[in-house]
């Protein structure tokens, strides 16, 4: 058996508060990409809109590939992953969990940065939301990266296997 070090002390609080924003923030999304909410349909419609002037209508759209149902699914994924890995100790899970929500986060931060969407969303009502969902995002990302480099130790040990 292999002698490993034990994470930094700040790690042992870090990663169960890291994994709870993470997942915080995705599963309380979930309401509004499921239920087809104005809000939801303001940011696809603005996306799919983007998309098509770019040729490619439809990518948004409900049935498209990157539909809030695909989004929605891929957070749950990504925030069951990370909750499980977390509570049953299962590095490797964990940090998989981590990867698949850095992932879907570094598109959500592209697109309100490279796209009409903005990085200060409309609002139902007309407001805008002051940059509330992008400042949310970065944290997501953030705090992704940092569980990513806790957990990179599981990665290198299930990639040399």
């Amino acid at each position: 058996m292999q002698n490993r070090p034990h994470p930094p002390r700040w790690a042992r609080f870090a990663v169960p508060a890291l994994t709870v924003y993470i997942a915080f923030v995705f599963l309380q999304s979930l309401f509004f990409k499921f239920s087809n909410s104005p809000e939801t349909q303001y940011i696809f419609g603005t996306l799919d809109a983007w998309g098509a002037s770019l040729g490619f209508p439809g990518l948004f759209a409900p049935s498209g590939i990157f539909s809030q149902y695909v989004v929605g699914s891929t957070e749950l994924v990504a925030s069951v992953m990370m909750l499980l890995g977390l509570f049953t100790s299962q590095r490797l899970l964990h940090t998989a969990g981590a990867l698949l929500a850095l992932g879907v986060i570094s598109g959500a931060i592209f697109f309100h940065l490279f796209t009409p969407l903005g990085v200060e969303v409309r609002n139902v009502d007309g407001t805008l939301d002051g940059g509330v969902l992008f400042a949310l995002a970065c944290g997501v990302w953030c705090s992704a990266a940092v569980l990513i480099y806790l957990g990179r130790g599981a990665l290198r040990a299930a990639l040399s296997r």
